[in-house]
């Protein structure tokens, strides 16, 4: 009885979104006392220019999901960012390390003030695992848009380089980490930050190269995965 109400709640969710008409992202709502909240224009400004310039079909309005929550699995990306404190539970580690290891995408901006929470908070989804940063070589950088050095410089917070840092289970890549970069306050509406629009267009370049590589990527177990693959 226990197996079979798992694979009810396991993979229902993954059914439905196999079904529906378009690609669904998420912001990820998390516990602690972190905002967030933060950036409430930047994924669905990303997912417009995605689907100006990639011609995905991703819902322009994106959803709003908790870690420990089975709607998890509806998504094939989830954004994360914020200042300051996170915290998941044991059940919401456990849930997020599932989401990740049957094909789901964790992205996550450094919005100043984050990186030591979300480093000790996914020890507790993969503690067998360290955020490595990825070479400029990574596919990551290359899709549609070309970033030879790496993440580009949005926002300036401690005079450190922007640096990509990733999670990779078994060989895929599951979590990608922009740190001193901001992609986040880039992909705001220019009248939040008033970035010069070169620089909100790197950022939106970069948010669709991460876009692209998530739904290039193949996993049979997560249907979200699996999306019309992007040239």
């Amino acid at each position: 009885m226990l197996k079979i109400r798992f694979i009810l709640i396991f993979f229902l969710p993954l059914l439905a979104f196999s079904q529906a008409k378009s690609v669904k992202i998420a912001v990820l709502k998390y516990n602690g006392g972190g905002d967030w909240y933060s950036n409430p224009t930047s994924v669905p400004n990303l997912i417009t220019f995605c689907n100006d310039n990639l011609k995905t079909d991703i819902d322009p309005e994106p959803g709003t999901v908790e870690p420990g929550s089975p709607d998890l699995f509806n998504y094939a990306y989830v954004d994360m960012t914020g200042h300051g404190n996170v915290y998941f539970s044991q059940s919401e580690a456990a849930n997020l390390r599932t989401y990740l290891e049957s094909g789901g995408f964790l992205q996550i901006t450094d919005n100043f003030g984050i990186d030591q929470f979300i480093r000790r908070e996914m020890k507790k989804v993969f503690p067998e695992l360290d955020f490595i940063e990825l070479p400029f070589d990574h596919p990551i950088y290359h899709q549609k848009y070309q970033f030879s050095d790496g993440l580009p410089k949005i926002h300036e917070h401690d005079g450190k380089p922007a640096q990509g840092f990733g999670l990779i289970h078994k060989g895929r890549l599951v979590c990608f980490y922009n740190f001193e970069c901001d992609l986040g306050d880039g992909w705001e509406d220019r009248s939040v930050h008033n970035d010069p629009e070169e620089v909100r267009q790197k950022a939106l370049q970069m948010g669709a190269n991460i876009i692209s590589y998530v739904f290039n990527q193949y996993n049979p177990s997560h249907k979200g995965a699996k999306a019309r693959r992007i040239t």
